[in-house]
């Protein structure tokens, strides 16, 4: 059973840095890719980052050069490391895993007060 599990959202001021996890489970973390989406209240979920596993990344617009995400193979773990938060991040934050039939983590918050 795939199972994905994120962790390390929260409050912060703008201008600040979070860092995001996600344990992965059940499911072979070397094969396909990882992502990070993210869904604001009224707004669709939209993809903010993702990575192959060639370790090859690409960013959506409006987080690039200001998100970095990266991943643990030894650990079966995603990474998402925030810096320069903006208001407009505040979020429910998602992991997906394209293995399978692809997986959803549960989210996590992120909140940034300006």
């Amino acid at each position: 059973q795939v199972q994905l599990v994120e962790s390390g959202g929260g409050l912060v001021q703008s201008g600040g840095s979070l860092r995001l996890s996600c344990a992965a489970s059940g499911i072979f973390f070397g094969i396909g890719f990882m992502a990070w989406y993210r869904q604001a209240p009224e707004k669709a979920r939209e993809l903010v980052a993702v990575i192959r596993s060639d370790g090859t990344t690409n960013y959506a617009d409006s987080v690039k050069d200001r998100f970095t995400i990266s991943r643990d193979n030894a650990k079966n773990t995603v990474y998402l490391q925030m810096n320069s938060l903006k208001a407009e991040d505040t979020a429910v934050y998602y992991c997906y895993s394209a293995y399978g039939r692809g997986s959803w983590g549960q989210g996590t918050q992120v909140t940034v007060s300006s």
